[in-house]
């Protein structure tokens, strides 16, 4: 049987952890929130009275809201499949400064993917953001080769980011594109994204003649999810990406709600800024969520 190759890479957690805000009658849905001006600029100074959340329409009460940099749970994806094999530097070298710009107590776990799996840590630890050789060591003895399991990753990378302590949830996907070895199908993995609570960013890493191969499913991935898609040209760009949102994960707003049903649906979400800035604005989330089961258990 094939098995997908994904080295996993993981930190010892807090202990301290963050409360979970998953569980019992009166769960709450946690919406990470992004907020930027005209020119790009991160608003993170918004008081909570500033924010309007629906849900399917209806207007619901804020019950969480922060605006403070709290830490996160990170899944970095990395395709070291076989035409990576000349680009695989530059991506150790992005997800090195992003582990950099990123929280140092965020827990922070790492895929490298082709058509192959392999867990490297049996007990399958976190590792802190902040502990920079372990993620270097890993990191710089990966090697390209093989196909590509971009959909069988996804998937092992939302199961595993289940497994983090930190209410939010974010995927780093850098990948060159598409699927060519997966069992999972792209319906499957954007399903699982969208019932997850996980944000998902992706980095496209394109050769000239390649680069419509799939740099929609990297769009409808981050879309999905509330995240974004970046394509960057240059090393020296994609360097920039990946500082670029670790500082956007540092800048955001959590704001959690009590979901009006509990039907099993989905509901689609919109968050506002009443009134609005004087400066335009621009409010990004996760565009929805499965809302849990009358019957479902806590």
């Amino acid at each position: 049987m094939r098995r997908l190759m994904a080295t996993l890479l993981f930190m010892a957690p807090l202990a301290a952890q963050e409360p979970s805000f998953r569980s019992g009658p009166s769960e709450l849905v946690v919406l990470p929130v992004i907020v930027t001006d005209r020119q790009g600029r991160y608003v993170g100074d918004l008081p909570r009275d500033r924010f309007t959340v629906y849900d399917n329409g209806r207007r619901v009460a804020i019950e969480l809201f922060s605006n403070e940099d709290t830490p996160v749970t990170v899944g970095l994806l990395i395709d070291a499949s076989g035409s990576m094999r000349s680009k695989l530097g530059e991506v150790v070298a992005g997800s090195l400064a992003f582990a950099k710009s990123s929280n140092p107590q965020d827990e922070l776990f790492a895929i490298r993917f082709n058509d192959d799996v392999q867990h490297a840590v049996r007990d399958r630890r976190f590792l802190m953001a902040g502990d920079l050789g372990a993620l270097q060591s890993a990191l710089v003895a990966l090697r390209a080769d093989g196909r590509t399991a971009l959909y069988d990753a996804l998937t092992e990378g939302l199961d595993h980011l289940a497994l983090g302590s930190r209410p939010r949830k974010v995927l780093l996907v850098i990948s060159d594109g598409g699927d060519n070895a997966s069992q999972a199908t792209l319906e499957r993995v954007l399903s699982r994204a969208r019932g997850s609570n996980a944000v998902i960013y992706t980095i496209g890493i394109f050769d000239a003649q390649d680069l419509d191969r799939n740099t929609g499913v990297l769009k409808s991935l981050a879309h999905t999810t509330g995240g974004e898609r970046f394509l960057p040209h240059s090393p020296g760009e994609l360097l920039r990406v990946c500082e670029r949102i670790a500082r956007e994960i540092r800048s955001g707003y959590t704001i959690g709600y009590v979901p009006p049903d509990r039907d099993g649906a989905y509901h689609r979400v919109r968050v506002q800024i009443e009134p609005s800035p004087p400066r335009r604005s621009t409010v990004r989330t996760r565009p929805g969520y499965f809302a849990a089961g009358r019957s479902s258990q806590p």
